[in-house]
């Protein structure tokens, strides 16, 4: 049997008897009465849940509502318990939200300064994006945003550094099963912690009825909301060679168990407006856990990633024991809720072609930050000497899948680059979807919406400055 091993405020912790998919913020505080950790909407949009994570990659803020104590095995976590040093030196960020008087009734509170001294240690001075994720409804954003202003200057204190420690946690359970025999896990399936694609594609072939967990930030929430039984369970993060983006000559290659922070870093200098899109995705936290792979694997109408991969002409790369095969992007989205993927099979990376930048992406939600998209179009047209030489437009939102505007950019092709060609491209558009109303937008705004990316790409061409955060008469 492998024991589960992580770090815990610098101690190490050894675990048998947990379920698979025991969250490590009930852990905490049921377990452990760590209770500065708070559970506010148990789904990742709050962080009051923020812990610290360290590992070989780095420390990044994560959502301890959503986090399996599996996704933990060979790392160190912090919690507000552990920021100050032993002698109760407060850490620098909490000694700002101290000074520029950053908390009231304080419940949200432990979650700013964890992501706070996250960030911090990792030299992160955006902190409109890195904070994002951390709802505050009295004392308001001002003192905050003033209190990780004041702590930039401030060295990161020894004490809270764990990347050395984590070499001193000897066994540390980096892969093998994992079964739940005892309190609260005494009828769990066995969790299995691969250490390389190999491993999973064997595991995933003897359980093709078994869940790939990768960042947890939407199976997480069957488990904290829909209370679901996951069965055999995949924790695949871990999973080296499925991780990273390679650039060659004639093509960027993505891994699966990419984050999408990771990507948004290594795509920004290929395609900046995708970067853009990604900084949207969610909230820092959940981008620091959520990857590529499942973002394409879950096959959600409204994931962002797909349609800017589909404009780009993406590559599936899929695995089901030794066999593999790759199909275009677009193709594996057959219905809502349905893909193109067998039995055991999984998404094993995406590539995308090496290409003159000329891609743009637009999300519209009723929040800038951490909002799911009621549309999101990606824009690939190239244009020389005043025509369309190429155009490839996908949407999400506007069908049951994430789908190209075949119609549209078949109007666009070879035409000239004008606003007449424009609308004829916009009236296209209706030929390719029939959207439908839900809580996020009607059937008609959609399409208005999607008109109006189109347009907006074209006045961007022409130099037109656009910004959904300026309104202009």
């Amino acid at each position: 049997m492998t024991e589960l091993a992580f770090l815990l405020n610098g101690t190490p912790v050894r675990l048998r008897d947990v379920a698979p998919t025991r969250t490590l913020l009930d852990w905490l505080r049921e377990d452990r009465g760590l209770t500065g950790t708070k559970e506010g909407c148990n789904e990742g949009d709050c962080g009051a849940c923020t812990v610290m994570v360290t590992d070989a990659r780095g420390t990044r803020a994560l959502n301890a509502c959503i986090l399996f104590l599996p996704q933990l095995a060979g790392k160190a976590v912090r919690t507000v318990e552990g920021l100050s040093a032993p002698d109760g030196t407060l850490h620098p960020v909490q000694q700002a939200m101290v000074d520029h008087h950053g908390s009231q009734c304080g419940f949200c509170t432990p979650g700013f300064v964890v992501a706070m001294a996250a960030n911090h240690l990792s030299g992160e001075t955006d902190h409109d994006t890195a904070l994002a994720g951390n709802l505050c409804r009295c004392t308001g954003y001002a003192p905050i945003l003033r209190a990780a202003r004041a702590a930039e200057a401030a060295p990161a204190p020894a004490w809270i550094d764990d990347s050395a420690a984590l070499f001193t946690l000897t066994e540390i359970s980096s892969g093998g099963e994992w079964p739940g025999t005892g309190q609260r896990g005494a009828d769990s399936p066995p969790a299995f912690l691969p250490r390389s694609a190999d491993e999973l594609a064997a595991w995933y072939l003897a359980h093709p009825q078994g869940r790939l967990v990768a960042g947890a930030t939407d199976v997480g929430l069957w488990v904290t909301k829909g209370l679901r039984d996951l069965g055999p369970v995949a924790f695949v993060a871990g999973v080296e060679d499925l991780r990273g983006v390679t650039v060659s000559d004639g093509e960027i290659r993505i891994g699966a168990a990419t984050t999408i922070a990771e990507l948004r870093r290594a795509i920004a200098p290929h395609h900046p407006s995708f970067a853009g899109l990604l900084r949207r995705y969610a909230s820092e936290q959940v981008r620091n856990a959520a990857t590529i792979g499942g973002n394409i694997a879950n096959g959600s109408p409204i994931g962002d990633a797909p349609p800017a991969l589909i404009a780009l002409g993406a590559t599936l790369h899929l695995r089901r024991g030794d066999a593999r095969r790759s199909i275009p992007l677009e193709s594996f989205f057959l219905a809502y809720g349905k893909q193109d993927r067998a039995p055991g099979e999984f998404v094993e990376a995406v590539s995308i072609p090496r290409q003159p930048d000329s891609l743009r992406c637009y999300k519209l939600s009723k929040r800038f930050d951490q909002d799911i998209s009621a549309v999101c179009g990606a824009l690939n047209i190239s244009v020389a000497d005043g025509r369309v030489t190429s155009a490839r437009i996908a949407f999400g939102g506007m069908a049951g899948t994430p789908k190209r505007a075949i119609q549209a950019e078949a109007a666009l092709l070879g035409a000239a680059w004008n606003e007449k060609t424009i609308e004829a491209a916009c009236t296209a558009l209706a030929q390719d979807f029939t959207p439908l109303s839900d809580m996020r937008a009607s059937a008609g705004y959609r399409m208005e919406a999607a008109r109006g990316m189109i347009r907006r790409c074209f006045l961007e061409t022409a130099g037109a400055a656009t910004s959904v955060l300026e309104v202009r008469a």
